[in-house]
């Protein structure tokens, strides 16, 4: 416990053992004076600052959280190494990092996550920024930091191409998946309730695990964000197979996230994100990943920018979408 928190914490004792002491009742307004004051006290004992700038110079590493199947934005290859868009902006943002804390040499340690653990492990300290294909929106804004946007999608489906489902009103009696832990499980959940529970609604672990049902016939559609779905379309075994269909439901936008109050961390990643847009080089990368062969089946998605990517690259900001 640092000195001011120790302080802070003697001085709320103090506070309570005069009151507990006062021989004679306190006057109402004392009363609450006492509460807001011990109140406040206790909340600067408690406040621990978050520094892990500080850290990061001292030890030299960073612990870089990605994803094990978000093609194309964080994935494994075929020898597990780790690739893709959202990870090659973070790897131009710690050149970032290394020129502001002037370090010759910075080692990263990659922490692989999942849309289950992935809030918990950036709360925690073992993840000290999280950037794959994490959406942004107030709920989560509550309990992490999130730099600004590195990409906007809409959620939409996954079918074969003579499924017959071309929209979400066509999934009436049909089997969806959709992975766990995800504003897409929300969103199908209460889209299927608004409706009277027509369709059968399948939870995998992974994007991987939820398109592995699809492609085995043990579901009619995967619902996720649609560049997500191009992702693992990528990975098919027969890719035209597949399409992706359907008006988006929502619109959402991704970001890399940090603890909360990680206020210097968060200046110098946004900094080095908005001038990576603003300089055309994510746009560079962009192209990398969405309109040229990439791994591991050398598929070209050939999905160019959306106007609303475009702006976002002009104007880039930290506003969650919901």
């Amino acid at each position: 416990m640092s000195a001011r928190a120790a302080h802070a914490q003697a001085l709320a004792r103090g506070v309570l053992q005069v009151r507990m002491r006062a021989s004679t009742p306190l006057s109402s307004m004392l009363r609450k004076l006492i509460a807001t004051t011990c109140l406040l006290l206790g909340a600067a004992a408690q406040a621990q600052p978050t520094d892990t700038l500080k850290r990061i110079a001292d030890s030299g590493q960073i612990n870089l959280g990605h994803r094990e199947s978000s093609v194309p934005f964080s994935y494994y290859d075929e020898r597990r190494q780790v690739l893709g868009y959202s990870h090659d902006l973070m790897l131009r943002v710690l050149d970032g990092l290394k020129a502001e804390l002037q370090l010759p040499a910075l080692t990263i340690k990659l922490v692989p996550v999942t849309p289950q653990n992935r809030l918990a492990l950036v709360q925690n300290g073992a993840v000290d920024i999280e950037c794959g294909s994490t959406t942004h929106n107030r709920e989560r804004a509550r309990q992490v930091a999130f730099s600004v946007s590195i990409f906007k999608i809409g959620t939409r489906l996954m079918t074969a191409r003579d499924s017959g489902i071309r929209d979400f009103p066509d999934l009436v009696g049909k089997r969806v998946v959709v992975t766990a832990a995800t504003t897409s499980e929300r969103l199908l959940r209460m889209f299927n309730e608004s409706i009277g529970r027509k369709f059968t609604i399948s939870v995998a672990k992974d994007h991987g695990e939820s398109f592995a049902l699809l492609e085995a016939g043990r579901v009619d559609a995967f619902m996720m964000d649609d560049a997500l779905l191009y992702g693992e379309r990528a990975k098919a075994q027969q890719p035209e197979r597949w399409v992706v269909v359907g008006s988006p439901m929502s619109s959402e936008v991704y970001g890399c996230m940090m603890r909360s109050g990680d206020d210097a961390l968060k200046r110098i990643v946004d900094a080095e994100l908005t001038r990576l847009m603003r300089s055309g080089e994510a746009m560079r990368i962009y192209r990398k990943w969405f309109q040229q062969p990439i791994p591991p089946r050398g598929l070209n998605l050939d999905w160019p920018a959306s106007p609303d990517l475009l702006e976002l690259y002009r104007e880039p900001n930290d506003r969650p979408v919901d």
